[in-house]
């Protein structure tokens, strides 16, 4: 049997053809959301109990990668359905088999507690706009991070935080909010999300705090925002990727105006490519072995511990930054070529530059892994 990273692979010719129907409908065609849910990639994250294929780290990201190599949007929409999958292992076994039961099913939705959720019985009363819910429009369970309310109040934890939940309810319940009219990535549908006095039972929450995972594989000792950095950055690597393959690919047929020399005959070019690989190979190489050593070390102790997860979230802002800088690279060494809409190099650096907008491999991550290398005081509940 085949594994989701060779379906994968074998689906990346069909994924690239899609790219302009991708872009211009801004949201994945609808056959090439079936064929990437039969790969198995949207359920990478989901216990291998209730069905799901519950690879390791490693594999994850490489899947994200392969796909994003094919196209940037459609790799962020795989890793945002896969990440979202490992919030099955906190839920009840009975919601998880509800609403992750389904192979086809797909979930995504924002964690950020921008909702809010009053306490009616056995229900949440839940109303809230989420925006940048991407792959919204192929979702099957959306998601929305809640402040619990009691009363007009937050609901407080013995720390003094408010307490936040993650509600979960059917797609079809949602309004999406047409927003997503962007430079890059915009094949994700990213659009906001609403629901208005919503009610959402008790077992169909979260909090990604506070509640421990209900599974036992190395997989759900990582956690759920550690898991969403790092699949950024398994974009963010096959997006680069893709931008080295088409600049070598056109430099070894494009002569520039005014020159008798190939773009591949320029030493300026030899350099930027040269530069970029070893930017990405590298940072590559830093986020897998990161990924790698936290892996061991969390099958053997049960958790990963603190400095493992400064170092990935280190690593996966790193991989990000690094990957932006190798796609500009091969922008600029693309010359008048880039600009045009029909370049696939265009379309890396605009897809790469979103990328690298997202809070979780934002420059403020340097700030709190040098505070953990520092043995200052740091909150770790980002990590």
């Amino acid at each position: 049997m085949s594994t989701t990273l060779e379906r994968i692979r074998t689906l990346g010719p069909t994924i690239r053809a899609a790219a302009d129907e991708i872009e211009s409908g801004r949201q994945l065609p609808p056959q090439l959301v079936r064929q990437l849910a039969a790969t198995g990639a949207f359920r990478l994250c989901v216990p291998g109990a209730i069905g799901g294929v519950e690879a390791d780290v490693a594999t994850l990201i490489e899947v994200i990668e392969e796909t994003a190599r094919a196209d940037g949007s459609a790799g962020w929409c795989v890793m945002i359905g896969a990440t979202s999958g490992a919030v099955s292992a906190y839920l009840p076994l009975n919601a998880a088999r509800k609403i992750y039961g389904d192979a086809e099913g797909i979930s995504g939705g924002v964690f950020a507690p921008m909702g809010r959720a009053s306490v009616d019985g056995d229900e949440y009363v839940v109303s809230g706009r989420w925006p940048f819910a991407s792959g919204s429009q192929h979702c099957s369970w959306l998601m929305g991070g809640c402040i619990v309310l009691e009363g007009e109040k937050p609901r407080l934890l013995p720390s003094g935080a408010p307490d936040a939940r993650m509600v979960l309810f059917p797609a079809e319940r949602a309004k999406i909010v047409d927003t997503w009219t962007v430079s890059g990535l915009r094949g994700t549908g990213s659009h906001d999300i609403e629901v208005r006095d919503l009610r959402v039972p008790l077992e169909r929450s979260v909090s990604l705090v506070t509640d421990p995972p209900r599974h036992d594989g190395t997989l759900y000792t990582f956690p759920i925002f550690g898991l969403l950095a790092l699949g950024i950055a398994g974009v963010a690597l096959g997006v680069a990727r893709r931008a080295i393959e088409e600049l070598v690919d056109l430099a070894g047929g494009k002569t520039p105006a005014g020159s008798k020399r190939r773009l591949a005959d320029r030493a300026v070019v030899q350099m930027q490519v040269a530069q970029a690989e070893a930017t990405v190979r590298s940072a590559r190489a830093f986020l897998f072995d990161a990924i790698g050593r936290s892996w061991e070390r969390s099958r053997d102790s049960g958790a990963v511990a603190p400095a493992d997860r400064a170092e990935l979230r280190l690593a996966a802002t790193h991989a990000t930054e690094s990957c932006a800088r190798a796609v500009d690279l091969m922008y600029t060494a693309g010359g008048g070529t880039s600009i045009y809409a029909v370049s696939p190099l265009q379309r890396c650096f605009r897809d790469i530059h979103v990328v690298t907008q997202h809070m979780m491999v934002a420059q403020p991550t340097y700030e709190l892994v040098g505070r953990v290398l520092l043995g200052a005081d740091a909150d770790l509940s980002q990590l």
